[in-house]
């Protein structure tokens, strides 16, 4: 089982480390996962996935009407680059080449390579997107978030062509609304197969968004199973890991959509029967999701950041599948959630970490971190509701990158989808707009930083030096990290508004003047964030030198 660890006194280097003891601690959990275990799941601790936060945000529930999802792609494995796919139109009778996703440990640090597997029908014409490792927004301002949750092991099937990366793909090429997404997925899986892990989708469209939770259809059948749930206008939603939809009233076809075999496979395999009471598609499908306490308390955080009214219960099995916000949602709260480790709260894990102030006050530490690597873990006992690990909190050193999006009704396609994108650990990052329309993207963007290993051409590196650096000396260093990120995320969100109105302005004269006028405002800011990082991760250097 590969293993990524940040040292402590090697800020700029990460190493592999192939070791013995981990593959025999989490051998007989990971046999759990699948009876024919041969698969390696190196972002996955303790029997199940640990990567990707998603929340989602209803147009009434949002400060300005905007509907969103979101994704912290919480795997190192991942992607650390991104570029612009454009629309295309294809010939009759085109096809298109299906890829699955495969570790490859033959690069300078773990990745992924994509190998055909087969092929299905191209349409006539598939829409641009911005191509990130899971493809985030269409050019119709179709936006889709993602988190594992794997589900039973029995579930996954060989016997297909689609993986959950293709599954986005496939959706963001051929589809305009969320509905229309969560049936093209069944449509494809049930023809095609579905070949991965349990996951949650989490669709937004200028509308409506959903979340999408599919499995396998049981090793060597072909096909899916599948429910989806849509999220009241006026209210939010979260996953984290674990499957979070119950009960389904497929009458009610405005807020429920499923596989018509959604109760044959759980009756079959003895999940459930008639006489057990209402069908539950999580407790069918993923009963470990509710025993998680790294998915369960991200649950509760983002719901009680947002709703503290609620006192929802920190330990329970269950929360709502979605809550309405004590206040309307802006971005700039959706960034600090984000952002948040449970600081203030008893489950910070590090807040035993202690010593003494020059007041002679017992404080944490500033040297208390908390992104340790998980060996750190170890070594200062820590222990919490992910056991060794402390807690699965939100923010995490291993994010690759992570994205919110905004999908208006009020806008032109061009101006009304944007991504906000940050790169590795969003406690560190900033979120710098990448609007669905724009052509190009930075050259640091574009560049691959871990097949080669580390490099200052990579926005990746320079985002994952400056947090890797930062947590060496937590308490100190994040205060300059946030002296020079705070005042530019608000100087971005606080100009939102103006350049739109520039931009709507050009698109009514020339919808392609308002394209390369928001495609250079993108880049602008790409470049200007990436460059001021190299710089950050250079002054912590210098003034922390010695004391880290």
């Amino acid at each position: 089982m590969v293993k990524h660890f940040k040292l402590n006194y090697i800020v700029f280097t990460l190493l592999v480390l192939i070791t013995v003891s981990p593959i025999l601690l989490f051998n007989d959990a990971f046999t759990q996962i699948s009876e024919n275990n041969t698969r390696e799941y190196s972002d996955w601790e303790g029997g199940r996935p640990d990567g990707c936060t998603t929340i989602t945000v209803g147009s009434k529930a949002s400060a300005d009407g905007w509907v969103t999802t979101s994704h912290t792609c919480d795997s190192h494995r991942n992607r650390s680059w991104l570029d612009i796919v454009p629309a295309k139109k294809h010939k009759n009778g085109a096809k298109m080449t299906i890829r699955k996703r495969t570790n490859c440990d033959s690069t300078a640090m773990p990745s992924y390579i994509h190998v055909p597997v087969g092929e299905i029908p191209q349409v006539e014409y598939t829409f641009g997107y911005i191509n990130t490792s899971y493809p985030c927004m269409n050019d119709q301002q179709l936006a889709i978030g993602e988190s594992t949750f794997g589900g039973r092991g029995t579930l996954h099937s060989d016997n297909g062509l689609i993986d959950c990366q293709r599954l986005v793909q496939l959706m963001v090429e051929r589809c305009k609304t969320a509905r229309e997404a969560i049936q093209l997925c069944g449509e494809l899986t049930k023809k095609y197969g579905y070949i991965d892990e349990g996951e949650c989708l989490t669709i937004a469209d200028t509308k409506e968004v959903w979340h999408l939770e599919i499995v396998g259809p049981g090793k060597g059948n072909l096909g899916s199973v599948w429910a989806a749930q849509r999220v009241p206008d006026d209210e939010v939603s979260v996953n984290a890991n674990a499957s979070r939809i119950r009960q389904i009233n497929l009458n009610d076809s405005e807020f429920f959509m499923a596989s018509e075999n959604i109760k044959q496979v759980a009756q079959d395999s003895g999940w459930w029967n008639l006489e057990s009471g209402p069908f539950e598609f999580n407790y069918a499908y993923d009963p470990g999701g509710r025993k998680s306490f790294a998915a369960r308390r991200r649950e509760w955080r983002v719901f009680d950041l947002l709703a503290p009214s609620l006192k929802l219960d920190a330990n329970a099995e269950n929360h709502p599948f979605s809550i309405k916000p004590d206040t309307l949602v802006t971005m700039a709260r959706l960034v600090t959630i984000f952002q948040d480790y449970y600081e203030g709260t008893d489950f910070n894990f590090i807040k035993n970490i202690t010593s003494t102030d020059k007041d002679g006050k017992t404080v944490i530490s500033p040297l208390a971190n908390p992104f340790m690597p998980y060996d750190m873990n170890q070594l200062f006992k820590i222990n919490g509701g992910w056991g060794w690990r402390g807690e699965r909190t939100i923010a995490r050193w291993y994010t690759m990158y992570a994205t919110i999006t905004q999908s208006r009704a009020s806008l032109p396609d061009e101006i009304g989808g944007v991504v906000w994108l940050a790169w590795d650990n969003v406690a560190t990052s900033i979120y710098v707009p990448l609007y669905c329309c724009i052509t190009d993207v930075p050259k640091s963007f574009k560049t691959p930083g871990r097949v080669n290993g580390f490099t200052r051409e990579s926005a990746w590196w320079a985002f994952n030096r400056t947090s890797t650096l930062t947590a060496q000396r937590w308490g100190d260093m994040r205060k300059d990290v946030e002296a020079v990120w705070q005042p530019l995320q608000s100087e971005l969100f606080a100009n939102q508004k103006l350049i739109e109105e520039k931009a709507l302005t050009l698109y009514k004269r020339n919808p392609k003047k308002a394209r390369d006028f928001l495609t250079k405002y993108s880049m602008d800011w790409g470049e200007k964030v990436v460059k001021k990082c190299w710089e950050l991760g250079d002054f912590l250097w210098t003034k922390y030198d010695e004391k880290f």
